[in-house]
């Protein structure tokens, strides 16, 4: 419904409502589009008009220049960042695509948090955000592959989880795993070949699900035959490495690892070089505090951007 609404120019706090009443017999119990209908939608004058498109073709609104996202830089990032300003051109001339783990109606890795819920792809959605607003600052060409209409960065520590995010530059997620991973790559791909000739790397983050006991560093996994993506993934292993070390000295040797993950769809199909990174166990209390509190948050995207601009000097 959001998609719909915003392709429209038209806003779900301030048409929502009358969208569900005029379309009501046309929605699932959550509210969502079913593929193959028409709907009515409200004017900006609350009277209703019918939509010349079906809600199959609701989701093809065009990139904007400024963020490369089918949703508007603001929207994007939320009321309380928006995009951010250029300081420097670090990374001017650099192509990425950030890819957080799941979303839509697969939530991934779920986590316990008191009486709360945990969802990966919540919490891989925000670092991922985060990273694209510090690489967009260093003048990178940013496209964020997964992208949710109203959530923006947030600083909360329990993120409230929902099922509209979209595809890159504006498709339904569909359920089935393969399907939501081609529907992904395929986008990727489109986009490498608009680039070609470019610095072009892309970041698939997700949030591991193990046992409850189990604490784990971040891991970083690259293609067999993907010189770029191994340097891609030793550089930002290299700034992990150093950032614990300066911020948790007394803590036990850093052990996250860079290693070889040649079936992982996204790193094994992508035409540009991939690095797949788990952030840590959702399900463990220690690994929790990486992503419960908003600075940790950031200091992940943080630490990423720090390894592509280490990385993209070599090149």
């Amino acid at each position: 419904m959001h998609t719909l609404l915003y392709r429209y120019g038209l806003t779900p706090s301030q048409h929502g409502r009358q969208f569900r009443e005029l379309n009501k017999k046309n929605l699932t119990s959550r509210n969502g589009l079913i593929v193959g209908r028409t709907y009515l939608l409200p004017r900006k004058t609350a009277t209703p008009t019918r939509a010349a498109s079906k809600a199959q073709e609701a989701a093809t609104a065009p990139a904007t220049t400024a963020s490369r996202a089918a949703i508007s830089p603001r929207a994007l990032f939320g009321p309380r960042y928006g995009p951010a300003p250029v300081r420097d051109h670090l990374l001017h001339g650099a192509v990425y695509y950030l890819s957080p783990g799941h979303g839509g109606p697969d939530p991934g890795a779920i986590g316990t948090y008191g009486s709360n819920k945990l969802a990966e792809d919540e919490y891989a959605y925000d670092i991922t955000l985060r990273l694209a607003r510090v690489l967009m600052a260093h003048d990178a060409t940013v496209y964020m592959m997964v992208q949710d209409p109203n959530d923006g960065i947030r600083d909360e520590s329990v993120l409230a989880m929902d099922n509209d995010e979209v595809t890159y530059p504006n498709q339904v997620i569909p359920l089935n795993q393969l399907a939501r991973l081609r529907q992904r790559i395929t986008q990727v791909n489109k986009l490498h070949a608009r680039h070609k000739g470019a610095y072009q790397r892309l970041l698939c983050l997700h949030v591991d699900s193990r046992s409850a006991g189990q604490n784990i560093d971040v891991f970083f996994y690259h293609h067999a035959n993907s010189k770029a993506g191994l340097s891609l993934a030793k550089n930002i292993h290299k700034v992990f490495t150093a950032r614990y070390k300066r911020a948790q000295p007394n803590r036990a040797t850093y052990s996250g690892n860079v290693s070889i993950r040649s079936s992982l769809y996204e790193v094994r199909t992508s035409h540009a070089p991939a690095v797949f990174m788990e952030l840590g166990n959702i399900r463990n209390a220690k690994d929790q505090r990486r992503f419960l509190v908003d600075d940790n948050r950031q200091a992940l995207a943080n630490w990423i951007c720090d390894g592509l601009i280490a990385d993209y000097k070599r090149k």
